[in-house]
């Protein structure tokens, strides 16, 4: 999978490509924060997929997109208070909101689920995102009135003292 980003200071977007089936690739961008659009690009017998969404990678770094490094994202954790080290339905519960997570900060270009944990009290979910504010604003919207809807607090483990 590779990701690219234009980020300025009046708009933000997303690019992506991944390979889905041998000589089959999806393409997915948009506005960051937003579903964007995407195409699935086949190979042919006279055209290759790889060099059609090449074409256009270096058509997207000549206009400002770039990867943005790991190092460079928010991370956002999405707390839940459980009593004591948590129950297999809690579990559960963290598995199914990081499935969800990658559903809507992958589809909308603001990052991925990395997992979580459990036990003291808490259960966290851990993103890596491009925006903080722009994917908790997605992800409150997303929870609101859900079996997800009880987190204790969203916040950037980065800047949590």
């Amino acid at each position: 999978m590779l990701k690219l980003y234009r980020l300025t200071p009046d708009s933000a977007e997303y690019w992506e490509t991944w390979e889905q089936e041998h000589g089959e690739h999806i393409v997915h961008w948009g506005a960051l924060g937003t579903r964007g659009t995407d195409k699935t690009i086949r190979s042919s017998f006279l055209r290759k997929a790889t060099n059609i969404i090449q074409k256009e990678i270096d058509r997207l770094v000549a206009d400002g997109f770039a990867p943005i490094s790991p190092e460079e994202h928010a991370v956002l954790m999405i707390e839940y208070a459980v009593e004591g080290m948590g129950s297999p339905a809690d579990l559960d519960k963290r598995h199914e909101l990081e499935a969800r997570m990658n559903e809507l900060l992958g589809w909308t270009g603001l990052g991925i689920c990395d997992g979580g944990s459990i036990g003291s009290g808490t259960m966290e979910v851990c993103n890596f995102v491009v925006d903080f504010a722009l994917a908790k604003q997605a992800i409150e919207a997303d929870l609101a009135g859900t079996e997800f809807g009880d987190y204790s607090r969203i916040y950037d483990e980065r800047h949590f003292a």
